[in-house]
């Protein structure tokens, strides 16, 4: 394994890592991690043009069966509304096709055409582990395997189980990387951040993940099926 490296071009930070093979699959090696246990959360009101967005909220969030797994249904209505997925007029100016993370705001578009987007709530990384950039979505996997990297077991030593000389963590509910992992390389290169599902819906809106872009597992199984590999996209 490498370690930690810095590099120009709108990589803000990361770490280089290398992917072996498990069985007939990848094993990624991944700084994304899981945040902390669900909080108590108040039921919030619903109001406005943000209701529904052109979307089925029940119907989208509702549980299914996938890969052999059973996805939970998610609680929307206790999800800010802004942070579910909806149809809203592009602000980003790119070209359609393009998926687009404003961290600021804790949103990911897919750019439509005719000046509209879709919009997802998303969760992204604390302070000193973002990245940033134009890029390429270079693949995908569904119910991924994740490996924490040598430096996140070094802060975590729990972790350790799940190491690439263990085989990683195995796919399913609880993995960090949720029902689907899109993984961002810039310039061939892997960055090592990733779009990827989260079973912690509590989670949509904040900034609690080690350096990746998770998405409610029923939204990123719709980005998932939505977008081909060498997607661009645009980090800001």
């Amino acid at each position: 394994m490498t370690g930690r490296t810095t590099s120009t071009g709108g990589v803000s930070r990361r770490f280089l890592l290398t992917a072996g093979a498990l069985g007939a699959g990848q094993l990624v090696l991944s700084a994304c991690t899981t945040s902390r246990p669900m909080p108590q959360l108040p039921q919030l009101p619903r109001f406005g043009e943000e209701m529904g967005g052109g979307f089925d909220h029940a119907e989208i969030y509702a549980a299914r069966s996938d890969g052999g797994f059973l996805v939970p249904a998610v609680p929307y209505e206790r999800i800010p509304s802004r942070f579910l997925r909806q149809y809203v007029s592009d602000p980003t100016g790119e070209a359609p096709g393009t998926v687009v993370v404003d961290t600021s705001k804790h949103y990911l578009y897919l750019v439509q055409p005719g000046g509209q987007a879709i919009r997802y709530g998303v969760g992204l990384g604390r302070a000193g582990f973002e990245w940033s950039g134009r890029a390429v979505i270079q693949w995908k996997r569904a119910w991924p395997t994740w490996t924490p990297p040598d430096e996140m077991i070094a802060r975590q030593p729990e972790l350790a189980k799940y190491s690439a000389d263990n085989g990683g963590m195995r796919p399913g509910l609880d993995n960090p990387l949720g029902a689907r992992a899109l993984y961002i390389f810039k310039d061939n290169v892997d960055t090592l951040y990733r779009v990827h599902g989260s079973p912690e819906w509590w989670s949509i809106g904040k900034s609690v993940s080690s350096g990746c872009v998770r998405m409610i597992n029923q939204d990123v199984m719709d980005l998932f099926n939505r977008v081909p590999n060498k997607t661009p996209i645009l980090v800001r």
